[in-house]
C-alpha cells in the first residue's frame, strides 16, 4: 500500500474525481489502480470563499515497488505504514485473584475491554447504573429536576463523555497506534466509519448510548463480569500494597490489581484514597462560564459563504488570550449546534458542562470561557483543596440560581457593563431545568472575572459578533479537569507507594477527554498484564 497526503479538492467534488486526482499524482492509469481508502479528510478554511477539503490516502496499485522509486523524493508518497495494535500479553487462564476495574468512562471501558481481550477475565465495578436507566435518570434531572447523586451526567456507564459533544480528537502521542484501534471499536460498535477518517471526528449523545451498550457486551463475551450500582467504599491496603475493596453492603472483594478509573467527580473515593496514605498531589484545573451563541452567528464568521453546507456542519472555534493579570482564558469544550446541560453529581450543587447530538443542529453554539486556577490559588497544601475550592464555587452557584438546580445566566453586555441581567434577549439560554437571571461578576474570584471582561472583546476581534450584547453566559463550568493527580511511577503505572493500585484515566489526572482517557486505559491494562505475567 501507498500513502499519499495533501490531496486537495473542491468541497463538492464527486468520487470519480478522487480516483482522478489519485491517477494524475501517480501518472499512472486506472486500471493499475487496485484501491482507494480514505486515511484523513480535513478542511481547508484558509480562504472562506474556497474551502476544500484535503486527503490523505491509502492506495493499493500494481506496482507499488516502480512508483516509489520514480517518487522517491516526492514526500507526498510514502509506504504506507504498519498501524496495527497488538495486545502486549494473552493469558490461557486468568490469575487467582481477578483484576478489577472501577468505573466504566472511556478509561473503565477500555482498560476492561484490553484485559478481557488479554485474557484477565476482569471484574468491573459502577457505582452508578447501566446507560439506559441512567439515560433516563439525567432526563428526569434535566425535565423534572429530580436529581439522583448516583445516577447523573458524571456517574453511570460511559462516564461523563457520554453526555457531552462525543469528540474523539486529542492531541496526545500514539506511537503504539491505541487511538486507531479505540476508533475501530467504536465503529464495530455502531459508532458512523467516518470518524476512522474526518479530522474532528465525534458521534453525539444519542448514539453514545448504543454504543456504550455494545462495548459492555464486547467486554461480558471477552469473559469480563460487570457490576452496576456497586460502589467501592473503602480500600484495605497493606505494607504499601492493595490486598481488597469493600463495597458499600460490606461486600469484601480479594484482588492485587486495580485500575482506578472514576471520572474526575468521584469526590468521596478522592477522600478514602487519601485517608488510607494513598499520594495524592494538587493540579491545576480552569474554571469559568459556558457562553453560548446562535450558531449561524458562528457558521458565518467560520465558514463564509459556505455556512450552512450540509457538508461541513456547524462550526467550531478554539480561543485563547493571555491576560494582562497573568491569566490565560481559553475555550473549553466547543460544542456547535449543541446545549449546555446541568451536570451536578452532589446534592446543593450546579455544574454546567456542554452536549450536542451527532446532527448538531440545535440553534445555538455554546463553549466553556474558563481560566487557569493553580495550586497557589487554593489557598491550602491539602492535597484535596482544589476539590474543596470546586464545590465551594458550585454550592454558591447554587445558591445564586434559587438553590433548585437552575443555573445563573448573565447576558454579555450586562456581564461587560457591571450589571446584572433582569432579561433575555435573542439568544435563548439551552440549560435545563431553567435559568436565573443575575450578576455573576461574585460567583467567581475577582481574578476570573476580570480576565473573561478583558478576553471577551479580545475573542470579538477573532469572531465578529462574540461578544455581541445578547450572548448568554451560564454559571458555573468547574470540572474541566481534576485538581488533582494521584501519582504513579512512568513505568509500572502503579501508585507510587501502593503496590497494585493503578490510578488511570481524567480522576487521576493523566487524561483530558474521551480518546486520551481510552489511550490511558489501555497503557494501564497493559501494565496490569505485564506485571501479572512476571509474578505468575
Amino acid at each position: 500500500m501507498l500513502r499519499l497526503t495533501e490531496i486537495k479538492l473542491d468541497l463538492h467534488h464527486d468520487t470519480a474525481a478522487l480516483r482522478n486526482a489519485v491517477l494524475d499524482l501517480l501518472r499512472i492509469n486506472d486500471n493499475e489502480l487496485l484501491s482507494v481508502t480514505i486515511r484523513r479528510r480535513g478542511n481547508d478554511a484558509r480562504k472562506k470563499s474556497l474551502i476544500s477539503f484535503v486527503y490523505t490516502l491509502d492506495v493499493e496499485v500494481s506496482n507499488e515497488a516502480a512508483l516509489l522509486k520514480q517518487f522517491g523524493d516526492d514526500h507526498r508518497i510514502t509506504p504506507t505504514p504498519d498501524e496495527d495494535y497488538h495486545y502486549p500479553q494473552h493469558f490461557s487462564a486468568p490469575p487467582t485473584l481477578r483484576p478489577v476495574v472501577i468505573g466504566t468512562g472511556p478509561c473503565g471501558l477500555f482498560a476492561a475491554l484490553s484485559l478481557a481481550r488479554m485474557g484477565l477475565k476482569p471484574l468491573i465495578l459502577e457505582r452508578g447504573k447501566a446507560v439506559k436507566p441512567r439515560t433516563q435518570d439525567v432526563w428526569n434531572f434535566w425535565r423534572k429536576e429530580q436529581f439522583d447523586p448516583i445516577s447523573n451526567v458524571q456517574f453511570g456507564e460511559g462516564g461523563a463523555g457520554t453526555f457531552s459533544d462525543g469528540k474523539l480528537y486529542t492531541g496526545i502521542k500514539d506511537r503504539e497506534h491505541r487511538m486507531r484501534h479505540i476508533l475501530h471499536d467504536l465503529v464495530a460498535c455502531g459508532a458512523p466509519e467516518e470518524i476512522l477518517y474526518i479530522s474532528k471526528p465525534h458521534i453525539g449523545t444519542l448514539r453514545l448510548v448504543k454504543v456504550v451498550e455494545n462495548l459492555r457486551n464486547q467486554i461480558i463475551a471477552a469473559g469480563g463480569e460487570i457490576r452496576f450500582e456497586t460502589q467501592v467504599s473503602d480500600f484495605v491496603i497493606e505494607e504499601g500494597a492493595i490486598k481488597a475493596l469493600i463495597l458499600a453492603d460490606g461486600e469484601q472483594v480479594a484482588t492485587d490489581q486495580v485500575i482506578l478509573a472514576v471520572g474526575h467527580s468521584a469526590r468521596d473515593t478522592f477522600e478514602q484514597l487519601h485517608a488510607r496514605g494513598v499520594s495524592i498531589a494538587q493540579k491545576a484545573f480552569s474554571v469559568g462560564f459556558r457562553i453560548e451563541h446562535p450558531q449561524t452567528l458562528i457558521d458565518a464568521d467560520r465558514l463564509g459563504t459556505y455556512a450552512g453546507d450540509p457538508l461541513l456542519g456547524a462550526a467550531d472555534y478554539k480561543l485563547v488570550h493571555h491576560c494582562s493579570n497573568g491569566r490565560s482564558v481559553y475555550s473549553f469544550c466547543m460544542c456547535p449546534g449543541g446545549q449546555v446541560v446541568a451536570s451536578s453529581s452532589e446534592i446543593g450543587q450546579v455544574v454546567t458542562n456542554g452536549m450536542s447530538h451527532y446532527s448538531r443542529n440545535e440553534r445555538n453554539a455554546n463553549a466553556g470561557i474558563v481560566v487557569d486556577i493553580n495550586p497557589a490559588d487554593f489557598g491550602s497544601e491539602h492535597p484535596l483543596a482544589g476539590i474543596a475550592l470546586q464545590r465551594q464555587l458550585e454550592a454558591q452557584a447554587f445558591v445564586l440560581g434559587g438553590s433548585n438546580y437552575h443555573a445563573p445566566v448573565q447576558l454579555v453586555g450586562d456581564f461587560l457593563s457591571y450589571r446584572a441581567s433582569t432579561q433575555l434577549g435573542s439568544v435563548i439560554p439551552s440549560y435545563t431545568p431553567g435559568v436565573t437571571l443575575t450578576d455573576l461578576s461574585p460567583l467567581l474570584p475577582e481574578y476570573v472575572i476580570s480576565a473573561i471582561r478583558e478576553a471577551l472583546p479580545v475573542f470579538d476581534r477573532t469572531i465578529k459578533g462574540f461578544a455581541m450584547p445578547d450572548a448568554v453566559l451560564t454559571g458555573v463550568e468547574t470540572r474541566t479537569s481534576a485538581p488533582i493527580r494521584i501519582t504513579r511511577d512512568s513505568h509500572s503505572f502503579q501508585s507510587i507507594n501502593t503496590q497494585g493500585l493503578y490510578p488511570a484515566g481524567e480522576g487521576a489526572g493523566y487524561a483530558g477527554g474521551i480518546i486520551s482517557a481510552a489511550v490511558d486505559g489501555m497503557r494501564v491494562a497493559e501494565a496490569v498484564a505485564v506485571n501479572i505475567a512476571a509474578n505468575t
